[in-house]
């Protein structure tokens, strides 16, 4: 060791031995904080059956919500340490120790964790659901709020979705004539789907039959963004080029797909002459693009954004509402006024 300083001062200037010196006093303060981090982790109660380089993720069935209420029964009824892949996760089941994390960490989780396959299909995370909390999701947020979410806008689309009702109940009615069985998981996923084309796009989907290319778009975004991401688990071997290429091949040909159909969507409206009350959510994006200095890409991304999450809020509470009223014993006639 003292050779080698010898020769860095023989050899090295005043600056370069600074700099050395910096250098090894933050990478010795990072080791001892990852050492004291790792120490801290090691104390929380863990499942012992972890397995070299997966972890626990073999613990982690096809429901992860009940494989993690059973793994926190056994270990921790508030706290957990998994390791899944390569990423440390602490799993938080009790109210009080989940309100004390929120409160803590409110600004981590303002944010969702960064997707590969999200900052594909969505131009970077740039959309509303995907982007980083901070003054874009803001602006972002704002308009959505302004523009498109208004109560007077909500409001116009009545006449949409009463049409849609009755097109399902016509389904339904020929379905009971001809003694066959109702999916109702699928009417009512096909009938969210159909309302909410509508109104971010107007009536040029169902018109060309294009109202199922949507829907079979937005069952593949589902299945991407939920499915197993390897960026998820084991981040830093998703970083390779290579690795990337083939892991995010899918959503690459998804985000193609979206690209050629809202570009061809968007085109047909910019060409179209309509008046407030007939203007969907294109419409209205369109209008307020140079105000925004919006370009055709974030269209694109707020007209998919627009879409899933309308779809992802309104199916889940269809397919609830449908059964409660049969296991609380209420007659059928209060959800039907609820639901108008």
């Amino acid at each position: 060791m003292a050779l080698v300083l010898a020769h860095l001062q023989e050899h090295a200037s005043p600056l370069a031995l600074s700099l050395l010196l910096v250098l090894f006093v933050i990478a010795v303060r990072l080791a001892t904080l990852r050492s004291r981090a790792e120490k801290l982790l090691n104390k929380l109660p863990s499942p012992p059956s972890r397995l070299p380089i997966i972890g626990h993720l073999h613990l982690v069935g096809a429901l992860p919500h009940v494989s993690l209420r059973n793994l926190a029964r056994r270990h921790g009824p508030d706290v957990m340490l998994l390791r899944l892949g390569a990423v440390p996760t602490l799993v938080v089941s009790s109210p009080a120790a989940a309100k004390t994390v929120l409160r803590t960490h409110d600004h981590v989780f303002a944010s969702r964790p960064h997707s590969a396959v999200g900052d594909i299909l969505f131009y970077g995370n740039t959309n509303v659901a995907f982007a980083p909390y901070g003054d874009y999701w803001r602006r972002t947020r704002k308009i959505a709020a302004i523009h498109l979410l208004t109560t007077s806008k909500v409001h116009s689309f009545r006449p949409a979705r009463e049409h849609e009702v009755r097109l399902v109940l016509a389904r339904m009615r020929d379905a009971a004539a001809a003694s066959t069985a109702v999916d109702l998981s699928e009417v009512l996923s096909n009938y969210s789907n159909d309302v909410v084309c509508q109104a971010v796009l107007g009536r040029l989907p169902r018109e060309e039959g294009r109202n199922k290319l949507f829907r079979e778009l937005f069952k593949t975004n589902s299945k991407l963004l939920s499915g197993f991401n390897l960026d998820d688990y084991f981040p830093s071997l998703a970083r390779l080029d290579m690795v990337r290429r083939v892991v995010c091949a899918k959503a690459v040909k998804q985000k193609k797909r979206w690209d050629e159909l809202l570009d061809d969507l968007i085109d047909k409206h910019a060409g179209q002459a309509v008046t407030e009350e007939e203007a969907d959510f294109i419409d209205v994006l369109l209008s307020v693009q140079d105000e925004y200095n919006e370009r055709q890409h974030q269209g694109n991304i707020d007209c998919t954004d627009g879409i899933c999450l309308k779809l992802e809020q309104t199916q889940p509470t269809y397919r609830w509402t449908m059964p409660w009223p049969s296991w609380c014993g209420i007659p059928m006639q209060w959800p039907s006024c609820k639901t108008r």
